[in-house]
Order: structure tokens, then C-alpha cells, then sequence
């Protein structure tokens, strides 16, 4: 096995994606099957993220999933990636964490993030507004005083006051520069951007501050893998994420996972092949000696200590068996 790999954790990033013909209901008990599932083959972590009025995506509430995923497994770290800050009170998202933590102590993240939704309409519905995004570097100072007992206010935040909790701060944007100066971990993706991934990361290095929650820089790259027998076999995997995504690009919705057979059926217009052929670009998918050797190379590239593997697809044995090919490269 590749040393840089061995020295690497690898997580998964579940967004419990719903698939055509089935309910919200099975795409969150998925994402909870999948936690045991991952669990046995020995990744480090299960994050679940938080997405609002979206059709193709039940994960909403993301420390109630979190919850269920942790209460469901015995080993296995369980987070968000991410609760989007500016969604929520500060104080409510300490206390939300202080109960997990509470709950399943030495096993819950807190990966943070700052969208504030992706329509006008939905973030009216969330009594939000594009600007407090702005203000994220001073929610996250306000929820981590939280932890501390800081409050200048005379409140405390039971059950997480005194609690440990590992935050992340899921860079999109300005957020590289936010997790520097906080002294925090990042996430950063995706691996099809290689070269404005990499500014981000040589970014954070450079200005990264030490802080109670980190000593030094820690940094994990997050983006699709797919493994399967053949090249063939791992692109189809993608084909499902890609149409979905080239839908909402051209109809301004986005669907439910399709069976890629139905995909690879249709007749699509000029723009919506550029979109699906761009959707299909760019990630780490092919054999397990592909994946191998390009895995060793964006390691060595931007010495990340992590990889949040993000992959979706319709066929739910055949992604199973894309994370249990990985962890053979992992563990080889």
C-alpha cells in the first residue's frame, strides 16, 4: 500500500440523497444503514449535511440525523458536513451539539458551514438573507464562547458548556481564510478543482493561527470517488449525480436520483449535454489500482490528513461496493 494513503484518514459525506420510486423516509434510513455499513469497513467518520427545500435531498435537520446515525453505531465518529451557521442561533446550535456529545461522548464533529440556501424563496422561509453569511467568522467566535462558558450575557449553554466538541469549517468562499484565522480544521473541495483547491489550501497554511482546538494546520479534501471493476462500471456510477445536477442547471430543480440505464436513454438538448458531460468530469473513479494511484497523487499534492468522500448514485449495492473496493485500498 501507498504510504501516503496509510497515513490517511478517509470519512464519507452522506447527503441522503432520495433515489426515483423511493420516499424520504428510505433515503434517511439509507444514510443511517450506510453509517453501519462504512462503520464495518473502518472508515473515521459519518457526516450528514443540511440542505432546505431541495427534492432530491431528505437531509434537513442535521443534528437529528446525526443523532440517529450515532444512536445506530458503536465506533464510527458521526458530524455535519456542515449545520450551515447563519441558519441558526449560536447558542441553539451549542446546545444541540452539547446534547450529542453528552449523549455519545468522543464521537461527535461539528463541521460548520455558511449558506443560507440556494433560492430566494427558501431562504425567506429561513428568515434569512444572502449578507448573514457575511458574519460567519463572528458566529462561529460566538458558538465555540459557547463551549468555553465566554458568554458575556451571564448564560450558560447546558449541556455543552466545559464540552469538547471538534469544529470544522467548511471552506467555500472566504472560508479558507475563515478556518486559518480561527485556528479551526477545513474541509475543502472538490477534487476537480484542483488548482483553486490548492490555493485554498496553501492560503490556510500560510495564515492559519493556533488555536485550543488546533495546535497546527489540519486539512481534508472532500469530493467523489467511485470504484468499481472497470472504468466503465465507475463512470455509470457518476452518471446518475451528473443528470441530476445538469436537470437543476436547465429546469431549476433538482430531481431524485434516476437509474443511470434511464439516463444513458435520453435524448438530451445541447445544454444539457454540456452539463451531464461536465457533472461526469474531473473525479476519482476507475479500478481500485486507478483510484489507488490518484489518491496518492492529490495526497501528495496537497498533504491533506483526510479525505471526505462525497459520492451519490441511484444504484445503492453498487455504491456500497464502491466504498468497500476503497477501503481494500485503504487497508491493502
Amino acid at each position: 500500500m501507498s504510504s501516503v494513503i496509510a497515513a490517511t484518514r478517509f470519512s464519507v459525506l452522506d447527503r441522503s440523497r432520495t433515489r426515483e420510486g423511493g420516499t424520504n423516509g428510505e433515503a434517511l434510513r439509507d444514510t443511517v444503514r450506510l453509517a453501519q455499513e462504512i462503520e464495518a469497513l473502518g472508515y473515521h467518520r459519518l457526516w450528514v449535511s443540511e440542505h432546505h427545500g431541495v427534492p432530491g435531498v431528505a437531509g434537513s435537520a442535521p443534528t437529528v440525523l446525526a443523532a440517529a446515525v450515532a444512536g445506530a453505531t458503536s465506533t464510527v465518529r458521526v458530524g455535519t458536513g456542515g449545520v450551515m451557521l447563519p441558519n441558526h442561533r449560536p447558542l441553539v446550535v451549542a446546545e444541540q451539539f452539547g446534547v450529542l456529545e453528552s449523549l455519545f461522548p468522543g464521537r461527535i464533529d461539528m463541521g460548520l458551514g455558511r449558506s443560507v440556501g440556494f433560492t430566494d424563496g427558501v431562504r425567506r422561509a429561513l428568515g434569512r438573507d444572502k449578507g448573514d453569511a457575511e458574519d460567519f467568522a463572528a458566529q462561529i467566535e460566538e458558538l465555540l464562547g459557547w463551549f468555553r462558558g465566554s458568554s458575556p450575557t451571564g448564560v450558560h449553554a447546558r449541556p455543552a458548556e466545559g464540552l469538547t466538541v471538534p469544529p470544522f469549517v467548511l471552506a467555500m468562499g472566504e472560508g479558507a481564510d475563515i478556518a486559518a484565522r480561527a485556528g479551526l480544521p477545513m474541509v475543502i473541495g472538490d477534487l476537480r478543482s484542483r488548482e483553486k483547491m490548492q490555493r485554498g489550501i496553501d492560503h490556510y497554511r500560510e495564515h492559519f493561527r493556533p488555536s485550543p482546538w488546533a495546535a497546527e494546520p489540519y486539512v481534508v479534501i472532500s469530493g467523489t470517488v467511485a470504484v468499481a471493476g472497470t472504468p466503465e462500471e465507475a463512470r455509470r456510477l457518476l452518471v446518475p449525480e451528473a443528470w441530476s445536477m445538469a436537470y437543476s442547471r436547465t429546469h431549476g430543480t433538482f430531481p431524485p436520483l434516476p437509474p443511470a440505464e434511464r439516463v444513458e436513454a435520453l435524448t438530451m438538448t445541447g445544454k444539457e449535454r454540456g452539463f451531464f458531460e461536465g457533472g461526469l468530469a474531473g473525479h476519482v473513479a476507475g479500478t481500485e489500482e486507478q483510484v489507488a494511484h490518484e489518491l496518492e497523487t492529490v495526497l501528495k499534492e496537497t498533504g491533506a490528513q483526510e479525505v471526505l468522500v462525497t459520492t451519490s448514485t441511484y444504484d445503492r449495492a453498487a455504491l456500497v461496493d464502491s466504498y468497500r473496493r476503497l477501503a481494500r485500498i485503504i487497508n491493502a
